[in-house]
């Protein structure tokens, strides 16, 4: 590339960039004021700023970011394959691999017969011959199949979802996103083979079968290279960048290979870089220690590559190709609804699932994105006659599954009574009322953020004319029993005594044990002989200075670990979850895919403390104290306790 053609390409980018985010920001108003959902908003702001229309993003420009499209693929599939977890899929298996091969050819097989019958009323196949519009057939039977595991990841954690029903649908979508690369690769390369008139020979299918091998061993050597990546101390925003690197990487290696190859035989060895992709992401999620870091590292990445990919594959489109479509979009629609139905029905009759799931167990698989929108493109590209055209169709298509399917998600979930939409964060601390005796700076603050997470709270104290907001202030002239059995405190869950003077706190701890039962009580305490009598009555002692030489050390040996423990990622909780989900039973701590802002404290088997690293391994009826933000507590609580 010369100097005035990295001018122009530098351009395009900075053009196109400005053109996504005005492109994001209106589809971010849709979203939050229509409830349109945000690819759709994407895709249709991409065809607007597009050059049928108002010409922001030319044709000239699409070619020249293409690169834009392959590095959006890579990553849609290392995420895709980072949500193929076999430790978890482990309990609903049997269902979750019958419905899976019911799904794939019920719905592949259907497809692809009425796609087929209906090929000679197809005006951009109408010319075909039989064996090129079986071809073209295959191709939108097999986009047809594929699902949206964000998508449905997004729903399951909305709606709070958890059971044999949500377990099976998550492994099905997933499993099926990573099947279907592999079935495309093949029907992709019979297409190009019978289209482009190139003999369907044993050498075809010998390169066929050592391209899906290579593609297999480059996503192996792929996954050793993100592990290594992984060990290595490095800034986060530098294994992001070599992610991307990598990603596009294997784009660039599959094009070499197709170039270099194609001069040698009659076929070209065609590496698929989807499928190196996805197994790279397989590898390192369950066969490597750093699942968390890499999905942490994709989640950052994968929202602006989304952006940029559907804005990128709107501005591809021209509005009067859509147009003229889009009655053909809602019959392949309606058609690719009848074959979820049809391969559900199998499914739950193969696998003997609870006959409830007949009715709805089809609706979770409606909603299409990444994958689909991906399949689509490139056939747009590599078959520039006709390939819009089937491009437009299925986008138009997945704009419909987009708007109707995650309503039907929902109302399956709630048909099968796995949704629980109310927090269970905040059942924890509903009802939940504290008293605190003294008055100080650290009581106060105490006692407001009590008061934020929703506790009762009360503070006591013996100085008069004190007053705090919104929070009841209860005088004693001293702390002794003839003034303290006046304050009536039955009602009241935990006390927190910090008085200054040891021998206060003890004297209200005295009277608490004998007058109001065992009850959970913190206790400041700063010397040896009243820490031991408290701990003797019960309660929980807390010496400042050993407290804040504590805090010290873990915030130099780790900082993260105190950023969370202490609010400084956001709003944070603790709460104590028992292990209920036999998936999580017999997982190591370190394979909880826990959010990165979630830290566990401590585990608590048969009432006894059990010291807590990575190879723990859970038993159920385990009590976690876990601590970290609300949103995230809430997605841990619904993992470890299950059905």
């Amino acid at each position: 590339m010369n100097g005035a053609e990295l001018v122009i390409l530098s351009k395009y980018v900075l053009g196109f960039g400005l053109v996504t985010m005005a492109a994001y920001q209106f589809a971010v108003f849709f979203k939050r004021h229509f409830k349109f959902p945000l690819i759709t908003g994407l895709i249709l702001l991409g065809i607007l700023a597009g050059n049928s229309l108002l010409g922001f993003v030319p044709d000239a420009a699409i070619e020249r970011l293409e690169f834009i499209t392959d590095l959006s693929l890579a990553i849609i599939a290392f995420s895709a394959g980072a949500e193929l977890h076999l430790n978890e899929m482990r309990s609903r298996l049997r269902s979750i691999r019958k419905m899976t091969v019911a799904q794939l050819v019920i719905t592949f097989l259907v497809s692809t017969w009425a796609v087929y019958a209906v090929s000679d009323s197809i005006n951009f196949l109408r010319a075909f011959s039989p064996q090129s519009r079986l071809a073209v057939a295959i191709l939108f039977g097999t986009v047809f199949v594929a699902r949206s595991p964000s998508s449905a990841v997004a729903i399951i954690n909305e709606m709070r979802a958890r059971g044999p029903f949500t377990k099976t649908v998550l492994g099905v979508t997933v499993l099926i996103d990573v099947l279907v690369i592999v079935l495309f690769s093949l029907g992709f390369a019979y297409a190009r083979a019978v289209i482009h008139n190139v003999p369907t020979d044993a050498e075809f299918f010998l390169l066929l079968i050592a391209g899906i091998g290579l593609s297999v061993i480059v996503g192996l050597l792929a996954g050793l290279l993100i592990r290594e990546l992984m060990r290595i101390h490095l800034p986060g925003w530098l294994k992001k960048t070599f992610l991307l690197l990598l990603a596009y990487g294997i784009y660039a290696l599959s094009h070499y290979l197709e170039d270099f190859t194609g001069h040698i035989f009659h076929n070209s060895l065609e590496l698929e870089p989807l499928l190196a992709a996805i197994t790279a992401s397989f590898y390192v999620v369950n066969y490597t220690p750093f699942r968390q870091d890499f999905e942490e590292y994709i989640e950052d990445i994968l929202p602006v590559i989304l952006v940029l990919f559907f804005t990128l594959t709107g501005a591809s489109l021209s509005m009067q190709t859509l147009l003229s479509v889009l009655g053909l979009a809602v019959m392949f629609f309606l058609l690719r609804l009848t074959g979820l139905i049809a391969g559900n029905l199998t499914g739950v009759f193969w696998a003997k699932d609870p006959r409830r799931y007949y009715v709805v167990g089809w609706m979770p698989y409606v909603t299409q994105a990444g994958v689909a929108v991906g399949l689509a493109a490139l056939v747009g590209s590599t078959f520039p006659d006709w390939g819009k055209q089937f491009e437009t169709v299925v986008i138009a298509m997945i704009v419909l599954n987009q708007l109707i399917g995650p309503p039907l998600f929902k109302f399956a979930l709630e048909f099968v009574h796995e949704a629980h939409k109310k927090p269970q964060i905040s059942k924890e601390d509903r009802g939940k009322t504290a008293c605190i005796f003294s008055y100080d700076s650290v009581s106060v603050t105490l006692a407001k953020s009590l008061r934020r997470r929703g506790w009762k709270v009360c503070i006591v104290t013996s100085q008069k004319d004190i007053k705090v907001d919104d929070i009841p202030v209860y005088h004693v002239d001293e702390y002794s029993p003839l003034f303290l059995k006046n304050l009536h405190l039955d009602h009241v869950n935990v006390f927190a005594l910090l008085h200054p003077d040891d021998r206060v706190n003890y004297r209200i701890l005295e009277w608490l044990y004998e007058n109001k039962g065992p009850k959970n009580v913190i206790a400041m305490a700063r010397s040896a002989k009243y820490i031991e009598a408290m701990e003797k009555l019960g309660a929980k002692t807390v010496e400042p200075m050993t407290a804040l030489v504590n805090m010290l050390e873990h915030m130099v040996r780790s900082p993260q670990g105190v950023d969370i423990l202490f609010g400084a990622e956001g709003e944070t909780d603790t709460v104590d979850v028992e292990v209920k989900n036999p998936d999580m039973v017999g997982l190591f701590i370190r394979d909880l895919k826990l959010p990165h802002d979630v830290i566990v404290l401590s585990l608590k088997r048969r009432n006894n403390a059990v010291f807590t690293h990575g190879y723990t391994r859970l038993r159920k009826g385990d009590i976690l104290t876990i601590v970290g933000t609300p949103a995230s507590l809430d997605e841990v609580i619904r993992k470890l306790e299950g059905e």
